[in-house]
């Protein structure tokens, strides 16, 4: 009876000393995504950020430069931050329109919400703004909305980027996911915080990038409503994107290592645009890094091509 009476308690102290380090980890994590966090609102407070009245609600922006125009169309988990982080170094050239997209950073939701929404509050936006035409540039999940844009307001566009964008499928699917994107609770500060070590094998992304997302908070709308309704649309609604009648000239960038949006896919896709350059890097990832001299060059000659042609 001693011997199972000690090998009980042995057992016992084992598993408390397991629960007390893991509770020590998740007390140290909580206190770290804290700060994380605290320093992320205050990253925010960095940009010139501004709001405006749109016929559904507020929908916040950055607006920078001067120039030819590029409205930059952030993917999920972004913002007017990282819409303006994508292009930030084009304000010497362009003026940067970044707003956030719905649910994001301050942006309401209208009460139907969806690409073709998004892109008809954009040109309210632009309207307001006195802007007649614009290049999009679209990165990951943006690209839908900017593809949406283009096709429902060709004269307001003077050429379509795709920037890592989400691809149109070739042929109509006979099933699609209903939701694609992260499960709803890690659309979370903490959450996206536990998640991070494992953004390298998962995303091709340096674990760093989670202080680009955070808060989460304040994104999380957004990233939902992106996986319910953004990012399965080019699916669901297959023949209301006619690729082929675009009338707008197109420049793909895309790196064959992108582990967010599926290069092949665009590969395929590329053919569907009937004015398209297709610009792919071997190496970079989702964010095509240690490209951006090549891009920025890229965008120069395109920009300019879009007016003489």
């Amino acid at each position: 009876m001693r011997v199972k009476t000690g090998k009980r308690k042995k057992r016992i102290i084992i598993l408390l000393a397991i629960v007390s380090v893991i509770a020590v980890f998740f007390i140290v994590q909580y206190i770290l995504c804290s700060n994380a966090v605290k320093a992320g609102y205050a990253r925010l407070e960095t940009y010139n950020h501004k709001e405006i009245k749109l016929s559904y609600g507020t929908m916040t922006y950055v607006d920078e430069g001067s120039g030819d125009v590029i409205l930059s169309v952030h993917g999920m988990s972004g913002g007017y931050d990282q819409a303006f982080d994508t292009v930030a170094n084009r304000v010497g050239t362009n003026r940067v329109i970044a707003p956030s997209r719905f649910g994001y950073l301050g942006s309401d939701v209208p009460e139907a919400p969806s690409p073709k929404q998004q892109a008809k509050a954009f040109v309210e936006l632009l309207d307001l703004l006195g802007i007649e035409k614009v290049h999009l540039l679209a990165t990951s999940a943006g690209g839908t909305v900017a593809i949406r844009f283009a096709l429902d307001y060709p004269e307001r566009t003077n050429g379509l980027i795709l920037y890592s964008s989400a691809a149109p499928l070739t042929a109509k699917p006979e099933s699609y996911a209903e939701y694609a994107g992260p499960p709803e609770f890690l659309c979370s500060n903490f959450g996206m915080w536990l998640l991070s070590p494992f953004f390298e094998p998962i995303m091709g992304m340096e674990s760093d990038v989670i202080h680009t997302m955070l808060p989460v908070s304040e994104r999380r709308e957004g990233m939902i409503l992106d996986a319910r309704q953004v990012n399965p649309d080019m699916a669901r609604n297959f023949d209301e994107y006619d690729i082929e009648s675009l009338q707008v000239p197109t420049l793909i960038f895309h790196a064959k290592d992108d582990k967010m949006a599926d290069y092949t896919l665009m590969e395929q896709a590329a053919g569907r645009f009937p004015y398209s350059t297709f610009i792919s890097f071997g190496t970079g990832g989702h964010l095509m890094s240690g490209h951006g001299g090549e891009i920025d060059n890229a965008l120069d000659a395109f920009i300019e091509g879009s007016y003489s042609s």
